[in-house]
């Protein structure tokens, strides 16, 4: 298996309001069959049925709500766009689960859920730079 992800498929509970979220958050998406894909850098970002995924994944389909046990990270380009972000956030009507802040290993960040609950970290880490078309490089981080 190489060493990449080509789509983060987000299961819903209402396509057009997740739809309506994230576009009130600036992104454009193209909807086609029940399904919004947006191109997010080089990867793709797909908003799908909640149940309708779970099914094509081969899993019982349940309700929305609980930690999943992932979240999705946005890095930006200083601390001011990390409030900036969750306030547009609290505008398209998702929740700001943890206001921006130093964290304690010292870079600024905050964190939000959309109105299905997927969790997102948006931080602004000098130590994650992003180069112009917004990939991040990890630096070499050494060995502990």
């Amino acid at each position: 298996m190489e060493q990449r992800i080509t789509l983060i498929t987000l299961g819903v509970t209402d396509l057009a309001r997740s739809k309506a979220f994230y576009e009130a958050l600036g992104w454009r998406g193209q909807e086609v069959q029940e399904t919004v894909f947006f191109q997010a850098g080089g990867l793709g970002v797909v908003l799908w049925g909640r149940d309708k995924l779970a099914r094509d994944a081969g899993l019982a389909p349940g309700t929305a709500g609980g930690f999943g046990g992932i979240v999705l990270a946005h890095n930006v380009r200083s601390d001011a766009e990390v409030d900036e972000l969750l306030a547009a956030v609290e505008q398209a009507g998702g929740t700001v689960t943890k206001p921006g802040a130093a964290n304690e290993i010292g870079f600024y960040s905050g964190a939000f859920t959309d109105p299905d609950g997927h969790a997102w970290e948006v931080a602004h880490n000098p130590g994650f730079p992003l180069a112009e078309d917004g990939t991040v490089t990890i630096p070499d981080l050494g060995t502990a």
